[in-house]
């Protein structure tokens, strides 16, 4: 089974299409059918994030019907005030989705349908903790084989909706000979929102770089599964890393709170995931370290993806460590800096080979 935390950069033959190649495609014909719907032709809007950030960034806009704005506005009037009496309010909304397809994210060999469930909805608000967002609620689309235990699914994404605050209010299920798992999250910034959502454009050269814990417990947990190793006392907490991953919620919070300049989840490995932040900045890299879990190797830290850890920039280093250790969060860890040269990536001084994830159609 191919997965995307095996280590291995995807493959295809020659006329494949490469996921990245598709999305942009996709991405210049959704924003064509939407520009008609905005008055200036700016798509997205100004303050918007579409296609290409680790969740969408939109503008809602709330307002009152004619019957609640006459109530209102009669109601202003008794009392002698000038203000006007109804405003449409403005709001930004996050939104993210994400896939487990059975094969290619989870080997169900390897574990249960409460941990499919779990995972399949952990993913997902991972995208918006990589924005230093909360997720609120969510809609899961489930299709399965016949026999498929959905109570079991359900328990699975039940626990992960406790853990994360998260409200599942709906979605949907189709038969399918292969299991399949859609789920959507929608969510905004608590607390003090003097700082909007990061994102991964907002790295700049000069900025430190950091991760929010060691690298490579998903592959490794993948590996000591396949090979009968995991029921040993020494890796229960590698099996755990691929089974049930843990969105770093209150991590991308206390990030963007801390004026954090971008981000990004490490779920296609980070050689993949710093050149999607470093190409959305227009930024280099140099990474000086490389934290390896306990039990990985420095392969599966490099390329093993689905570690669902945080990748920050920020220009305020002290700021970060300080609000860290502020929220006793396990301090975040350095691993190189922005460099002003594009296309620039180096890991110890040498040429950081490609690898990690890519889908290929």
């Amino acid at each position: 089974m191919h997965s995307p935390n095996s280590g291995a950069p995807g493959t295809g033959p020659e006329n494949a299409v490469d996921e990245f190649d598709a999305i942009e495609r996709l991405r210049a014909r959704f924003e064509a059918a939407a520009r008609g719907q905005y008055p200036d032709g700016e798509v997205p809007p100004f303050g918007d994030t579409w296609i290409g950030d680790d969740a969408a960034v939109v503008t809602t806009r709330a307002a009152t019907t004619d019957d609640q704005a006459k109530r209102q506005a009669n109601q202003a009037n008794r009392a002698g005030t000038q203000e006007e009496a109804v405003r449409p309010s403005t709001a930004q909304a996050l939104l993210a989705t994400d896939l487990i397809v059975e094969g290619v994210h989870v080997d169900l060999e390897l574990c249960s349908l409460e941990d499919v469930g779990y995972k399949a909805l952990m993913v997902t608000v991972s995208d918006l903790a990589a924005m230093g967002a909360w997720p609120e609620y969510a809609l899961v689309s489930i299709a399965g084989p016949r026999g498929t235990d959905f109570d079991q699914l359900g328990a699975g994404l039940a626990a992960a909706a406790a853990e994360t605050e998260c409200v599942v209010v709906g979605g949907d299920l189709s038969q399918s000979p292969t299991l399949v798992i859609s789920t959507a999250a929608f969510g905004g910034l608590r607390g003090d929102t003097g700082h909007g959502p990061l994102l991964r454009s907002g790295a700049s050269a000069g900025d430190f770089l950091f991760v929010t814990g060691p690298l490579g417990g998903s592959a490794a947990g993948l590996r000591l599964l396949r090979s009968g190793l995991a029921g040993s006392q020494a890796t229960p907490a590698l099996a755990r890393a691929y089974r049930r991953p843990r969105a770093r919620l209150r991590q991308g919070e206390v990030a963007r709170r801390a004026g954090a300049s971008g981000a990004i989840d490490i779920s296609d490995g980070l050689a993949a995931d710093i050149g999607h932040l470093a190409r959305a900045s227009g930024v280099g890299m140099a990474l000086d370290r490389l934290p390896v879990i306990d039990g990985a190797t420095r392969d599966e830290a490099l390329n093993g993806g689905e570690e669902y850890e945080l990748l920050i920039a920020t220009g305020e280093p002290e700021r970060l460590v300080g609000a860290f250790e502020a929220e006793e969060l396990r301090p975040p860890i350095p691993i190189g800096v922005c460099v002003a040269q594009l296309g620039q990536a180096t890991l110890e001084g040498r040429p950081l080979p490609p690898g990690g994830w890519r889908h290929q159609f």
